[in-house]
């Protein structure tokens, strides 16, 4: 079977509050400092705004649906993700119940972008979850979601979460049938488990070739479990760079990935990121877009004091040449 996939290539930004790269000074994130970022990348048109997620990361990082919470009252056009909610961390219930919750504040602006990461194990290691069970768990959980949405009595009696009886949800998600459930991860565990479970897909650090044999994996896994998709989500993140060369923008992302990570990523940002000049950075976007992808969420790395004038710049020299994809 074929995917069906959106028809216009949308464009975001990833992450709203940022710990400086690299800083020494205390981090204190400011509502000030969330608002201008927000109205910016909604002035300029950008589509979507992304953030991620760790209890404990190699920086600081803020709750995700916290901050999105908060990003909801700036911009009320701007479509709301995770990228990605870590969900075998927590107990599902809650979770649905915050999700729905964050779905109403949005006004149903929301994709819950789901995965199991594993780079960090001390923070599995600190909720009681085991590194092993990071996947059956988030199968688990997912259908788990869905039906306390439907704000119906719910029963529950599954592998890892303690069985319970008629518990009905309200209000309800805003969205009908919830906020869509995208799955991350590379693994073919997790593209199965897109197919199988997911409304979406949404990838980092793959290649637009590996991109496109995922979503071939993908759409078998859901054939095989005998499902008719109306429409499936596909996202991609994407470390960019603008300078006036390809060399000074992958320094920059090199020496921000690798503090960021705890690891030289210099190899890495040469094999998957968009750096260089306009037209470099908008023909790796028509790359993805050419095997599939329709959400391309950009991580602009380098200096974080740079990040607006990367968002302006790239929103004024990328955009227009990637309008025929976008619808305009």
């Amino acid at each position: 079977m074929d995917l069906p996939l959106e028809p216009r290539l949308s464009i975001g930004i990833q992450t709203i509050h940022r710990r400086t790269e690299p800083a020494a000074e205390p981090w204190l994130p400011a509502i000030a400092e969330m608002e201008a970022l927000v109205r910016l990348v909604d002035d300029c048109r950008y589509d979507s705004l992304w953030v991620g997620d760790h209890i404990a990361f190699a920086v600081a990082i803020l709750d995700p649906l916290l901050q999105l919470a908060q990003a909801a009252v700036v911009s009320r056009r701007l479509t709301l993700g995770t990228n990605v909610y870590l969900l075998p961390l927590r107990h599902p219930v809650p979770v649905a119940k915050q999700v729905a919750s964050l779905d109403h504040l949005s006004e149903g602006r929301l994709i819950l972008g789901v995965g199991i990461g594993g780079e960090f194990p001390r923070e599995y290691e600190a909720c009681g979850v085991p590194l092993g069970e990071r996947g059956p768990r988030l199968s688990e959980a997912i259908p788990l979601l869905r039906r306390l949405w439907s704000g119906t009595p719910v029963s529950h009696q599954g592998r890892f979460y303690p069985a319970f009886n008629e518990v009905a949800m309200q209000p309800p998600a805003r969205q009908p049938g919830g906020p869509p459930i995208w799955v991350g991860g590379r693994a073919d565990a997790a593209l199965a488990r897109a197919g199988r479970l997911a409304d979406g897909w949404i990838s980092y650090v793959v290649t637009p070739e590996t991109y496109r044999a995922a979503l071939d994996k993908i759409a078998a896994a859901a054939q095989q479990a005998g499902r008719e998709i109306e429409r499936f989500g596909t996202g991609h993140l994407l470390f960019a760079r603008l300078d006036d060369s390809y060399e000074r923008a992958l320094d920059a992302a090199s020496e921000s990935l690798s503090r960021r990570y705890a690891m030289d990523f210099r190899g890495a940002a040469e094999r998957y990121a968009a750096l260089g000049r306009p037209e470099q950075i908008a023909e790796r976007i028509r790359a993805f877009h050419a095997a599939g992808a329709r959400h391309i969420v950009l991580d602009l790395v380098g200096p974080y004091e740079e990040r607006p004038a990367q968002i302006e710049a790239l929103a004024r020299s990328v955009m227009p040449l990637l309008a025929d994809l976008r619808g305009g």
